[in-house]
């Protein structure tokens, strides 16, 4: 693949890649797991994730093929680490930056009723609107009861789903190189029609 800057195939690819692992939560849980560990083996990665040794390096040689992992071969039990990605949307003048930190999110949805019933119900749209106010919520900035009001949930689930994506929040902060480029409902409220 070309690397050129502002090459049109590799930001395709790189699109593409994103939706991948927008579309599996298994995937999704083990970049961001690569991720926050820097550089793993797949026994690592079998160990911690709980999954088969086999399940292992089929998704990882997935996400190599994607270019969201790399693998160094050097040594005789291979490593694997991460490449940190961005991806923003720009609808009709509506901005909207996708981090490792939703992508963290959705990993997370299918061990988290909440969050996978906020999808199942919603779409991965809600989940993106919810983490815009779970990051004030998390950081003390927004009250409980004032983001689960805007969230135009039910309360008890705004504030399951709040809950646990403060957890997200609190987890991926200091992991996602491109936190900051997200969206804070404080700073940049979402619009709804």
């Amino acid at each position: 693949m070309s690397k050129a800057a502002g090459d049109p195939e590799r930001a395709v690819n790189g699109l593409l890649s994103v939706a991948q692992l927008l579309e599996e939560p298994r995937l999704a849980r083990l970049y961001t797991f690569v991720l926050r560990e820097e550089e793993v083996t797949i026994d690592d990665i079998t160990t911690e994730l709980d999954i088969p040794r086999t399940t292992a390096y089929s998704d990882a040689s997935s996400l190599v093929e994607l270019e969201v992992l790399t693998r160094d071969e050097k040594e005789k039990t291979h490593t694997y680490s991460a490449v940190p990605i961005t991806l923003s949307a720009n609808l009709g003048g509506d901005e909207y930056t996708i981090t490792p930190t939703l992508i963290e999110a959705f990993g997370r949805s299918p061990r988290d009723q909440d969050l996978d019933l906020l999808i199942d119900r919603y779409g991965l749209g809600k989940l993106a609107a919810a983490l815009t106010y779970a990051i004030p919520y998390a950081n003390g900035e927004m009250s409980e009861r004032v983001a689960a009001r805007e969230l135009d949930l039910q309360h008890a689930f705004a504030i399951a789903v709040l809950q646990a994506l403060r957890d997200v929040v609190l987890d991926m902060e200091s992991v996602d190189p491109y936190f900051d480029e997200i969206r804070n409902a404080n700073e940049n409220p979402t619009v709804e029609d």
